[in-house]
């Protein structure tokens, strides 16, 4: 079974990036209990839009993880900081990948 990469992109609603990582800290805490998750980083990229990466043991625990996410986590304050509509999901099975040597 090979791992995945979750991807997400979006813009923000009135927030800094600082801001949004702050207020990620139940879903932070949340992840780092599901099944399947490896790593999760946040970065800003040059036109101000949010790129949320996340690597999973399986593209299954990945897509499972985000439902139950969207169930479980539906109060969480980040969801009001996200621009839905500019919301994009992915995830892939990695069919390669090299570590540092």
């Amino acid at each position: 079974m090979a791992h995945a990469i979750e991807i997400t992109t979006f813009r923000l609603n009135g927030c800094s990036c600082a801001e949004f990582i702050a207020a990620n800290a139940d879903i932070d805490h949340w992840l780092r209990r599901q099944p399947g998750f490896r790593s999760r980083h946040l970065a800003e990229q040059s036109d101000g839009s949010i790129l949320d990466m996340l690597l999973w043991d399986s593209a299954a625990q990945a897509t499972a993880s985000m439902h139950r996410l969207m169930d479980e986590l539906a109060d969480s304050p980040v969801h009001a900081l996200i621009d839905q509509a500019s919301a994009e999901w992915r995830v892939a099975p990695v069919r390669h990948s090299i570590d540092r040597g």
